[in-house]
């Protein structure tokens, strides 16, 4: 593969070594060793919840994060469901993966993409770290779920490709993740290094399939995941490995365009050499762009570019590998949307009809029972909402109906139940006091004990309980009565539709798991 024209590139390798980090910092407003870092040639910042106020306040700030650098990659992760930044004070108006793959309509795919690239285009940014082309096939994930379009290689594959179609066709970069497959999986890359001991021919066959259909796409971006793959290579993980990143991603697969990393502050990447060998290993590996994480000061930076110039002298890291990375990079950032001068707010949220929340709906899996006893009674007395941990990847946005609460007018059955909350230590008292009928609502709930034994309990002495799974349900559906596979504001927004049509009304049969 020939290297890209270094535009820009010049001879000052620090510039170059700034334009290959995008890190993360805290606030609604820029520091000024941001903006100055920037102005040195930094590549670009990533972007959190915690970095959103509103949409006025992203493209103010936007707009002076471009000014400093009009090459800089302004990248977020909006992946349109239970990831969402954007959105994160209320929840995603979207649907989110799950959903969009149970659905298997891959021109709707692409009009939910459209609609994240225009909300991210008209607020300044450039790069979205989406869609999650994760294939989850282990029902235990506790990071993928129902960020993946499901279980099968093949659907994922179709959904992915419309995916980076649709949001790249507002000019925003898309990035497939998280290169070579996070899906089989039962650990956290935040918290450990998780390892997937399959051959080559399994990935070729799963976890590989939507990948080369984002590329085929024509994905502008591809992110690598921090997990050992032995069969692969045995010492590094995929970040970090020559041959998972320059061998299978650039020579396989022929990806051309920039390759980012997973953040470098979580476990899996940096756990045992820190962040500043971390990215040297990266660069070296053959990654262009470093995701640093979601905090960073302007110390770290000034480590990180040490250890990279240190590895360049000393021989370690070729300088060409540098300028290529930093070529690419600013080659991606020459392509964004053009700011716009102004912002409405309002129009970044879609408005949904009464049909499409009922074909939202439609793909949810629902048993007999929960038909039947949410059609023996006219309202919902009691509301078990479970509250786990979430995972660092979806942090502590509004979710479900509980998203739905925070939108003035929007309608809803929580106004007239009794809520009861639900946490590893706070146990509920006794069951039969709860008002019925009684409707638990918790995301993975098979994967926390503390959730299992409540409804346990609960079942043991009520038969008016439903189990609602607004994450991703274990395979024998042993504990999920309905299973919405996704907990965005939207799915909120037809659960509660689906909910008010079944009460008072006459028991119907179950939604097949495969409806449309």
């Amino acid at each position: 593969m020939t290297a890209p024209h270094l535009t820009g590139a010049g001879t000052d390798l620090r510039r170059d070594i700034l334009t290959t980090l995008l890190p993360g910092f805290d606030g609604a407003e820029a520091p000024a060793w941001v903006i100055r870092r920037l102005e040195d040639g930094l590549g670009g910042v990533c972007l959190f919840g915690q970095n959103v106020a509103s949409a006025e306040q992203l493209l103010a700030l936007n707009t002076q994060l471009r000014a400093a650098n009009p090459l800089a990659v302004i990248a977020i992760d909006e992946e349109g469901g239970d990831v969402t930044r954007l959105f994160y004070d209320r929840g995603a108006p979207y649907p989110g993966n799950a959903l969009l793959g149970r659905i298997d309509d891959p021109a709707l795919t692409e009009r939910v993409a459209r609609a994240v690239g225009e909300a991210l285009a008209a607020t300044g940014c450039t790069v979205t770290f989406a869609p999650d082309v994760d294939v989850n096939s282990n029902a235990d994930n506790p990071v993928i779920g129902v960020r993946s379009f499901g279980t099968d290689a093949s659907l994922a594959a179709r959904h992915a490709a419309a995916w980076v179609r649709g949001v790249q066709s507002t000019g925003v970069a898309a990035s497939a993740k998280h290169f070579p497959g996070h899906g089989d999986t039962d650990g956290d890359s935040h918290l450990v290094l998780p390892v997937v001991d399959v051959p080559l021919e399994v990935l070729r066959e799963r976890e590989l399939v939507p990948f080369a259909a984002a590329i085929a796409a024509g994905t502008r971006t591809i992110m690598t995941s921090h997990l050992l793959l032995p069969r692969l290579d045995a010492e590094q993980p995929a970040t970090l490995s020559s041959r998972i990143v320059h061998g299978l991603l650039r020579g396989e697969l022929g990806f051309e365009g920039v390759i980012v990393t997973d953040a470098l502050d979580m476990q899996g990447a940096s756990g045992v050499h820190g962040i500043p060998e971390a990215a040297v290993r990266a660069l070296v590996a053959g990654c262009d762009l470093l995701c640093i994480g979601s905090d960073n000061t302007d110390d770290q930076l000034d480590e990180i570019v040490a250890a990279i110039e240190f590895a360049v002298d000393s021989g370690r890291l070729p300088v060409d590998r540098v300028r290529e990375a930093a070529a690419r990079v600013r080659e991606l950032a020459s392509t964004a949307p053009a700011l716009p001068a102004a912002v409405d707010a309002i129009a970044l949220e879609p408005v949904h009809s009464g049909d499409e929340l009922a074909r939202i709906a439609g793909a949810f899996e629902v048993s007999d029972a929960a038909s039947g006893r949410l059609g023996a009674s006219d309202r919902i007395g009691t509301v078990v909402r479970v509250d786990t941990v979430a995972n660092i990847a979806v942090g502590v946005a509004p979710w479900g109906p509980f998203a739905v609460e925070l939108v003035p007018g929007a309608p809803t059955w929580l106004d007239t139940a009794h809520v009861v909350a639900l946490t590893a230590g706070t146990p509920l008292d006794d069951p039969r006091s709860l008002a019925g009928p009684v409707l638990v609502m918790g995301k993975d709930l098979h994967r926390h004990p503390f959730a299992v034994d409540a409804i346990t309990a609960l079942r043991a002495v009520r038969d008016d309980v439903v189990i609602v799974d607004l994450g991703w349900p274990s395979d024998d559906r042993a504990v999920a009565d309905i299973a919405t596979f996704g907990a965005s504001r939207l799915v909120g927004e037809a659960l509660i539709a689906f909910v008010a049509e079944r009460l008072a009304a006459e028991p119907v049969d179950a939604v097949p798991a495969e409806a449309t």
